[in-house]
């Protein structure tokens, strides 16, 4: 049987991209095969699959930045655009909890769940993604910085320990939502989170 040529007519980068996310979310880089990859966009052949992205480890790089304009794109922008500080780590905890719940979708975060403890074959997807989560204490301590700035926060306030608080909730809350904790337990933990600012922040 001869090998199929080219993508098939119709095909959607775009829905690719989109289709990959989800099977790269829910199943982790090293449990996404090639096959499954090439079959989930319509049976395009390994040569179509090669020209369209590169390679598996390329594929995964670009959904991982679609998913984090995506569907962590609301929790950052809420973190930048709220009005005041204690406001915008509420709701992007509050947007981020949301979206690892969300009806239909894998649960959990795919820059959390999606690349741990592989094999040394697959360490660079692995040092990709934990290169991502280290930017989450200081995008936080960036905005701590600007309540300061702004005398929306005591100057006095430890800016670090609050930066890594409130990331360990964040991915604390991931791993949670991959095992199959519930919107309600997630919004339990952030309100939690959110009693413990006045000591936080004093």
């Amino acid at each position: 049987m001869m090998a199929k040529r080219g993508r098939p007519a119709g095909f959607d980068r775009s829905e690719a991209l989109d289709r990959a996310m989800e099977m790269f979310w829910e199943r982790g880089y090293e449990g996404t095969t090639l096959e499954d990859l090439q079959e989930s966009m319509g049976n395009i052949s390994p040569t179509s699959f090669y020209h369209a992205f590169g390679s598996k480890e390329a594929l995964f790089r670009l959904v991982v930045e679609k998913y984090r304009q995506t569907v962590g794109g609301p929790a950052l922008n809420a973190l930048d655009e709220s009005p005041t500080v204690r406001e915008a780590v509420h709701e992007m905890l509050r947007l981020t909890a949301e979206s690892f719940c969300r009806p239909g979708k894998p649960h959990g975060c795919m820059l959390v769940l999606g690349a741990t403890n592989c094999s040394p074959a697959n360490a660079a997807p692995q040092e990709y993604l934990r290169s991502i989560r280290q930017q989450t204490p200081t995008v936080l301590r960036r905005r701590l910085a600007r309540a300061v700035a702004e005398g929306d926060l005591a100057a006095s306030a430890d800016l670090t320990s609050i930066a890594a608080f409130y990331a360990t909730v964040l991915h604390g809350m991931a791993v949670r939502a991959g095992d199959g904790a519930s919107k309600k337990a997630l919004m339990a933990a952030v309100d939690g989170a959110m009693a413990a600012w006045p000591a936080l922040t004093h």
